[in-house]
């Protein structure tokens, strides 16, 4: 699949702060689419029927796979993991890869999310934080379909992650990325094909059948001084903008910017991640009111406290709410929404069908 992007520069807008869990950490890194679609979503139900398995998106959609949580091992279809799509219904598929990793397709574009797919998360200093996943830890980048795009929101070792880009970028050199501005100290070293977004900017890929798939970056959280540029968050908008995707890792946002987007799906923390005095990752009331910002008719929640952690910042970060009161809040003000819950490994597809 070959992808062409452009750039259109559109204004920005002064960035919401807050303190993300990377923040702790030293770092080398300077200082709407209206739409009258109707909403389905497919998930296999024989892949959810093994409460003691997860099952990955495997390559080139063979029948094969390793490498389950808790030991087991099964072989799945992408076909059955995923379901089938009508031509032209642009649906989005949706790969949990816990944390913060994603792996999307709409289209046809494969596009990785901040993936931590090798060793483990802890920002060169594992006395202190050292985190593995509880459920695809046996995932290697071999397992990985052939991606298209590798989406960086934000700088620092957990969305930006050497471990795991360095053999990335051997493995795909010309491998088309769009990231934050704050990571080109990492990716240019790495990569030779890096489109940076500001927020407000935007990007369009183009498949092989002439589809395009256009990426818009939005303002995200603040990771050093008030005066640095924000991390992004991201709109992906599928061809004709028959269905659009929000993601923001922190749930961190600008009311302003995001009361003018809409955007069916969703994807954010819910559960807050605390420490003293101190918000590592929003979620409960401020993803509801990003949720009724952008008129979203489906919330996918991540877990990406959710993991095997250890070390001295481990031991005091606490958790805030729950999916449960999440829900709870939401309809109260968003009542026709609803919430879909990834399961690690398993494709959740999520298509727009035309009324």
């Amino acid at each position: 699949m070959e992808i062409a992007v452009q750039s259109v520069a559109l204004p920005s807008s002064t960035p919401t702060r807050t303190a993300p869990i990377s923040s702790l950490f030293p770092t080398s890194i300077p200082s709407r689419h209206g739409s009258s679609s109707r909403i389905q979503t497919r998930v296999s139900s024989s892949s959810l029927k093994l409460p003691r398995s997860r099952h990955f998106w495997f390559k080139n959609s063979r029948s094969r796979f390793r490498g389950m949580g808790n030991g087991a091992s099964a072989v799945v279809s992408e076909e059955s993991a995923v379901g089938s799509s009508s031509p032209g219904d642009h649906a989005f598929k949706l790969t949990y890869l816990e944390g913060n990793s994603w792996l999307w397709e709409v289209e046809g574009v494969k596009i990785l999310v901040d993936p931590i797919l090798v060793g483990n998360l802890d920002f060169g200093i594992p006395w202190l934080y050292d985190a593995a996943k509880k459920f695809i830890s046996g995932f290697q980048l071999s397992d990985l379909p052939q991606v298209d795009c590798l989406l960086i929101t934000q700088s620092l070792d957990d969305h930006c992650h050497l471990k795991t880009l360095n053999p990335l970028s051997k493995m795909y050199p010309n491998l088309r990325v769009i990231a934050t501005p704050n990571a080109k100290p990492l990716l240019d070293p790495l990569f030779t094909n890096v489109t940076y977004l500001e927020p407000g900017q935007l990007s369009e890929l183009e498949a092989k059948n002439g589809s395009k798939v256009t990426v818009k970056a939005t303002p995200g959280p603040v990771l050093g001084p008030p005066w640095q540029r924000p991390e992004n968050g991201y709109l992906v908008i599928s061809p004709q903008g028959q269905s659009t995707l929000y993601y923001e890792p922190h749930c961190v946002y600008n009311q302003d910017l995001i009361g003018k987007e809409n955007a069916d799906i969703v994807i954010t923390p819910v559960i807050k991640q605390l420490l003293p005095k101190f918000t590592l990752v929003s979620g409960q009331e401020d993803a509801v009111r990003l949720a009724k910002l952008l008129h979203a008719k489906f919330i996918v929640p991540m877990r990406n406290g959710d993991l095997d952690a250890k070390g001295l910042l481990a031991s005091i970060i606490q958790s805030e709410g729950t999916i449960e009161s999440f829900k709870e809040l939401l309809s109260k003000e968003l009542p026709d929404a609803r919430v879909l819950e990834p399961t690690p490994g398993v494709p959740l597809e999520v298509s727009a069908a035309a009324s």
